[in-house]
């Protein structure tokens, strides 16, 4: 009988949480998004490495694909493979062996995942949404964190939508509604952590 791992992971106060980056752009609407997604990957990815620095936590929550029997490293090594934007973005964004991942089979990051259960392990009281695409599994990650009771920050220039104007609406929806912090990547500061 094996043993079930006790170990306790170390806290997170606030973690950084990237939605569908990884992901083979093989949508209707993915020729509109892809510049837009590149650049939000290419943001994240600076985002990441400060916070990597002040020791947050990165969990990645990305659709299968339709894929029911792969795993993350599989979907990975996929998109990796492929030329143009999902190549670029899964080279840029590769999770490092700190990271935690998580397929997921519907629009949140929550649902179907244990994604509430390891942020409660990791006792994250804030979360960074960023992702693809703002006005859907972006916005739906954040309103599930909101329900839960999280802060949320949804950088505006680590996300992505087909077009400006449904990423802007997304993003005041969860400013309003949400009471999401809405400030550039850029503005990060050692106490917002």
């Amino acid at each position: 009988m094996s043993k079930i791992s006790t170990d306790k992971l170390e806290p997170s106060k606030t973690v950084l949480l990237l939605v569908d980056f990884i992901n083979p752009l093989n949508f209707d609407g993915a020729e509109q998004i892809a510049p837009s997604a590149l650049e939000a990957a290419r943001q994240t990815a600076a985002l990441r490495g400060r916070l990597a620095q002040q020791g947050v936590r990165t969990i990645y929550a990305n659709d299968n694909y339709g894929r029911w029997t792969s795993d993350f490293k599989e979907l990975c090594k996929h998109c990796a493979a492929l030329r143009g934007v999902p190549g670029k973005m899964a080279k840029l964004l590769a999770p490092t062996r700190q990271d935690f991942t998580l397929l997921k089979a519907r629009h949140s990051a929550f649902y179907g995942t244990p994604l509430n259960i390891l942020l409660e392990q990791l006792r994250c009281k804030r979360l960074i949404v960023t992702g693809i695409a703002a006005d859907s599994c972006v916005l739906f990650s954040a309103m599930d964190a909101y329900l839960r009771g999280y802060s949320i920050w949804v950088p505006p220039d680590c996300i992505a939508s087909e077009t400006e104007q449904a990423r802007d609406m997304a993003l005041a929806q969860m400013a309003r509604v949400l009471k999401a912090d809405i400030r550039p990547s850029d503005r990060l500061k050692r106490r917002d952590l």
